[in-house]
């Protein structure tokens, strides 16, 4: 089993979302259709990235890096020309 971190960028205020889940094809339609509580007033969203881990304690703590300032800054970085 895989566990995922995702990165969406709402198109509506161009803030990203970071979310961590083991389904992340359902998980994404919830984002998109607005079932997510946490993302319904930034709809529409767009997947910029994700990451696969095997190990659940691995990726929780990927995205509690990605949550912190130096993991936004970091994201921010890596796809420079993609968000600009």
């Amino acid at each position: 089993m895989f566990y995922y971190v995702y990165v969406l960028r709402s198109l509506k205020d161009s803030k990203l979302y970071i979310g961590f889940t083991s389904n992340l094809r359902k998980r994404v339609v919830e984002h998109f259709s607005g079932e997510s509580f946490a993302t319904r007033d930034r709809l529409p969203f767009e997947m910029i990235c994700y990451e696969a881990h095997r190990n659940k304690k691995d990726a929780f703590a990927r995205e509690r890096f990605f949550k912190t300032g130096w993991g936004r800054n970091y994201l921010k970085r890596v796809m420079k020309n993609f968000l600009d």
